[in-house]
């Protein structure tokens, strides 16, 4: 698999969509350019790129050539947690009792949204399994979701980055690999590395979870947590020591997305931006 490959002196910094939450798309992204952002992680939402809009061809081909005027790679993500089910958070998951089609549905357009903007990946991850689900029972459901949506990203040569997420069913690196392995160890099935994600919930060092994950990262995502809070902070204003991890990154290989994820910044969004922008580049070791 390809990630966003960027300067080999220094890694590519982005900032997710899920932030800018009162900001229209092209303002997020002409604000991202113009702090100085590498990439945008782009949340398919409501109130950003609606992936079941009427007229979503024409939105994604005018989008498509406004990251390109910017010089914005993108990453597709798929973590908007209302999107499929109002009352019910990442509801219904490919584990679902029922109305799994419809988890399958969305990834499914979001693999063909990323190939029209010509992101490498599309974000996922597996959401909570139902309650009483027998846990063998939740893997084989879980494999056989990301089996349909691995043929569709095979026919748009787009990677799968699976996420792991605190409190969901698959919430740490090594359950990743252990899907990977029930799948096959395809090459588009990489990992999405949430940072804060890893430090809340691993028990093992986290640059140890940075060394598992790093042979398939196809995305990483970075805030601030402290350990068992699954909260996202800003850069510095938590408990995670941040020039490791970025030399860790870096030491991999790695030339994808780091991609800062703060959901709560909306209200101050600009802002938030501009110092974790300024945070990462004094944190990152030359």
């Amino acid at each position: 698999m390809t990630p966003i490959s960027g300067p080999a002196d220094r890694l590519r910094y982005g900032f997710g969509t899920n932030g800018f939450g009162c900001h229209r798309l092209d303002d997020v992204l002409t604000v991202l350019a113009d702090l100085g952002y590498d990439s945008v992680g782009l949340t398919l939402d409501h109130g950003h790129l609606d992936p079941y809009a009427s007229d979503l061809p024409r939105q994604v081909d005018r989008l498509a050539r406004r990251l390109d005027q910017l010089g914005l790679a993108v990453m597709v993500e798929t973590g908007a947690p209302y999107l499929l089910d109002p009352w019910h958070k990442h509801h219904p998951t490919l584990m679902s009792d029922s109305d799994a089609g419809r988890r399958v549905d969305l990834l499914a357009r979001a693999v063909r949204i990323a190939a029209g903007l010509g992101a490498p990946a599309v974000h996922l991850c597996s959401g909570p399994a139902p309650r009483g689900m027998p846990e063998d029972e939740a893997w084989k459901r879980l494999t056989a979701g990301c089996e349909e949506v691995l043929e569709i990203a095979g026919e748009h040569g787009v990677a799968l980055g699976f996420e792991p997420e605190p409190y969901m069913f698959v919430d740490t690196v090594q359950r990743v690999l252990d899907l990977r392995r029930l799948l096959g160890d395809p090459d588009l099935f990489g990992i999405t590395l949430d940072i804060g994600h890893a430090h809340c919930v691993e028990e093992l060092p986290l640059l140890d979870r940075v060394a598992a994950a790093a042979p398939h990262l196809v995305n990483v995502q970075i805030e601030d947590m402290r350990r068992g809070v699954h909260e996202h902070l800003e850069l510095g204003t938590g408990e995670i020591d941040f020039p490791p991890v970025l030399a860790a990154l870096k030491a991999s290989g790695y030339r994808g997305p780091v991609s800062v994820e703060i959901q709560g910044a909306s209200l101050d969004a600009p802002d938030v931006a501009r110092r974790s922008l300024e945070f990462l580049k004094a944190a990152e070791p030359s």
